[in-house]
């Protein structure tokens, strides 16, 4: 069987090209498949999480300006370019199956052409906000969401990774399969020093501002207490997080770090889990943290870490947004070191579920049934 996966790049630090390195590795090394990477542009870096050596990659050379919206006059005149290039690679791979992971324009052509392959459209964001976009727009100004519900049902499949979200597409094509993690041979965090974690795109959908409110309350109450942040993202918003924190007096107690490639492992020095974000789809991050034996603390925000933590069991679910109730929860949880190794043993038990075995059989099963 021969599988393609198109996305703009595999270089970055990012969730969508962490789960995709996951899969590629299982299809090639355990199910024998033949995996191609198609991007458009890799502009010759490796990528960053570790791919299997069977696993072909095709860079397009394409070259969106990233700095300009994909629909300026400098993208757009490229459509032409990457069209032929995807056409000629997908001719000659002649895959049994394409999986579109990204937004890129590929995706509005891919479900059109070699109607001899299957074609999967996964989807890693929220539509918790574009819907209610879409419910402010009348007449015309709702043609772009028709037009993405044309394009969405002509794919073969939609692969959502949570069942709330099922609500936002108008197709009758969609299945949910969660993101899958490596819970084997994992170490496990002690839980015992006085720090905690976040990470991510450093970007306002993040919030990493609520982060440094919780905080505020939390050193108030437990002034030896250390918030680390780890990622890259918008310079302008990462500067604004720092005005924030010498405002606050919070310069020793907050710090922003870089992206690091090993996070992970990194993330055996923290005692729990912080996430702030105003939506998630299914992050990640919190199932590799919870495959380390770590507390998640989180808001309920669309729709992500609902899916993934069982409240006062495996971590705190706490209202959206409310800053005070997540900082109480901070609280409540680094005032109790049983109830951290507790919540944490259960995290560590709880996560299992999205296994790599367990959650990739789905996608074995969903091949076979497309293939009948």
């Amino acid at each position: 069987m021969k599988i393609v996966f198109t996305t703009d790049q595999v270089y970055l630090h990012g969730g969508i090209e962490k789960v995709m390195a996951t899969k590629a590795n299982y299809f090639a090394d355990v199910l024998g498949y033949e995996v191609y990477v198609i991007t458009t542009e890799q502009k010759g870096n490796k990528p960053c999480y570790s791919f299997s050596e069977k696993v072909k990659f095709i860079d397009l050379e394409i070259n969106y300006i990233r700095t300009k919206s994909y629909f300026s006059r400098f993208n757009l005149k490229k459509i032409p370019q990457h069209f032929l290039k995807w056409s000629k690679a997908i001719k000659k791979i002649n895959p049994d199956f394409i999986i579109v992971c990204n937004l890129a324009f590929d995706y509005y052509w891919t479900p059109f052409f070699y109607r001899n392959i299957n074609k999967i459209k996964e989807f890693h964001a929220s539509r918790f906000y574009s819907s209610i976009e879409r419910k402010k727009k009348k007449g015309m100004r709702k043609l772009p969401f028709i037009i993405n519900d044309f394009i969405e049902s002509k794919y073969d499949v939609l692969v959502l990774l949570n069942k709330d979200e099922e609500q936002f597409y108008n197709s009758n094509n969609l299945i949910v399969i969660p993101n899958p993690i490596n819970t084997t041979n994992q170490k496990t965090a002690d839980l015992v020093n006085l720090k905690a974690i976040a990470a991510g795109r450093i970007a306002p959908v993040k919030g990493f501002e609520k982060a440094i409110a919780v905080w505020k309350i939390v050193v108030s109450e437990c002034p030896e207490w250390k918030l680390d942040i780890f990622g890259q993202g918008e310079t302008d918003y990462i500067e604004g997080l720092q005005m924030l924190i010498r405002k606050n007096n919070l310069q020793h107690n907050v710090f922003i770090h870089d992206a690091v490639s090993d996070l992970h492992e990194r993330m055996l020095d923290y005692s729990f889990y912080l996430m702030t974000s105003k939506t998630e789809c299914f992050p990640m991050i919190l199932l590799e943290a919870m495959s380390l034996g770590l507390p998640v603390l989180s808001f309920d925000c669309p729709y992500g870490p609902r899916n993934i933590i069982t409240n006062k069991k495996d971590g705190f679910l706490v209202e959206d947004q409310n800053v005070t109730r997540l900082a109480e929860s901070c609280i409540n949880i680094i005032s109790d070191l049983d109830l951290r190794c507790k919540m944490g043993h259960q995290a560590k038990e709880n996560v299992v579920v999205f296994g790599v075995a367990n959650v990739m059989q789905r996608w074995i099963d969903l091949f076979h049934f497309m293939s009948k």
